[in-house]
């Protein structure tokens, strides 16, 4: 496939809610491919991030299914379409045709406006635009991959009896056998859709592009400055755990969150860290930001958490972008004793350390605050790492040959 070739990715969220796609966007742009995204509205913040990204983009991107302000006839009927198809899956047990718009509101509008571009390749970045990219290829008598950005009929829980797993595996089964490629975004997720339908699977790590501008900053007496960042703030992500480790050490912290908490949820945390002897001053929330400044305003801290729980199988085999983000930014990474972190910190221990408990992650502060040394050479040594092997423009370059390929 030659650098002229038309390529179109598609996501039932949005672009700048999803780094993933933003950078292979880019990548197949800078390579010459005509690259267009179609995409769904998802909430008001990203749209605002939207607007601002793509002013600075080559790649087009069209945004399909209506929105709740500017085209309502269409976000009603792309809900209805949703809610019915949704509904009778369920009753009926019937999933032909009714599963591949049983998964995400946009997936009906997404399959209907995809088929009308010609690719050479339709690339789908969630199960969501799974069946639009595989109609496609298949009327236009081309090519179609999938990113699994999660292990999805585990992503929510392991019930096998939910509708989620069931619906998942249905479009997985229907679907992934006869894509032309399959990338996973962490070694493991890799496996597990390898296993699943016996051919190889390209783990594309959520690394991005290196970040030659960050100074390390060596924080000699000042209070230990954690980052956590997430798209909502909320429960199950092991910030429970991080406020009792904190209260545990005794060690002056500060805590800094990034994100959009749910309903309650600052409250919550708030008076849980209250009741573990943090002073509000020593807790900070922070307005969801553009992907491109998280590093910026990351580079100031300390300690990247990467806290995710093991409360199902795809959080445990998982990488997040946060965890990618902190080396970026030349954090020390305190990371959860999940098998995907654990297994990424045995191969770059210089990086930071693991806890599998609130014991161990106090411990772990305790020690960081104890030698500052030790600190400022993590944070170093974690920014080095990220300069020469945990980067975008290693992982891009086995994209682009994996595409080059198909």
């Amino acid at each position: 496939m030659g650098p002229d070739k038309k390529i179109v990715l598609i996501s039932s969220g949005q672009p700048s809610l999803n780094p993933r796609l933003v950078k292979e966007a880019d990548a197949l742009t800078d390579a010459g491919y005509d690259v267009t995204v179609l995409y769904a509205y998802w909430n008001d913040w990203g749209t605002l991030h939207d607007e601002q990204l793509f002013a600075k983009r080559k790649w087009r991107a069209i945004r399909v299914g209506g929105d709740p302000l500017q085209k309502r006839f269409l976000w009603f009927l792309s809900r209805l379409i949703h809610r019915l198809s949704r509904f009778i899956v369920q009753k009926t047990g019937v999933y032909m045709p009714f599963g591949d718009f049983a998964i995400s509101r946009s997936s009906y509008f997404l399959k209907e406006v995809a088929k009308k571009y010609e690719g050479d390749l339709y690339i789908a970045h969630n199960l969501g635009a799974l069946p639009a990219a595989a109609d496609a290829a298949a009327r236009n008598k081309k090519f179609y991959g999938f990113d699994a950005e999660d292990f999805h009929r585990q992503e929510i829980d392991d019930d096998i009896n939910s509708f989620h797993y069931k619906i998942c595996t249905y479009l997985e089964d229907k679907y992934l056998p006869g894509a032309n490629y399959i990338t996973a975004s962490s070694p493991m997720i890799a496996d597990q859709y390898a296993v699943l339908y016996k051919r190889n699977v390209t783990a594309i790590l959520n690394v991005f592009p290196r970040t030659a501008g960050i100074s390390i900053v060596k924080n000699e007496k000042k209070p230990l400055k954690l980052f956590w960042f997430s798209q909502t703030i909320g429960p199950g992500r092991g910030l429970e755990l991080v406020v009792e480790a904190i209260g545990q050490s005794r060690v002056k912290c500060e805590l800094h969150l990034l994100g959009k908490p749910v309903g309650g949820y600052k409250q919550n945390l708030t008076q849980l860290a209250q009741d573990a002897g943090i002073a509000n001053y020593n807790l900070y929330f922070y307005e969801p930001v553009k992907a491109s400044q998280i590093f910026s305003i990351g580079s100031q801290f300390d300690i990247g958490l990467a806290s995710e729980t093991s409360s199902c199988l795809n959080r445990d085999i998982s990488l997040t972008n946060k965890l990618f983000t902190y080396v970026q930014c030349g954090l020390a990474v305190v990371a959860s004793n999940t098998r995907a972190q654990h297994s990424l910190l045995e191969l770059y221990p210089q990086t930071g350390q693991v806890y599998k408990n609130a014991a161990d992650l106090s411990a772990i502060l305790n020690k960081y605050h104890k030698n500052r040394e030790l600190l400022y050479q993590t944070k170093t040594a974690a920014w080095q790492t990220g300069q020469n092997e945990l980067n975008w423009e290693m992982e891009s370059a086995k994209f682009l040959k994996l595409i080059e390929n198909v």
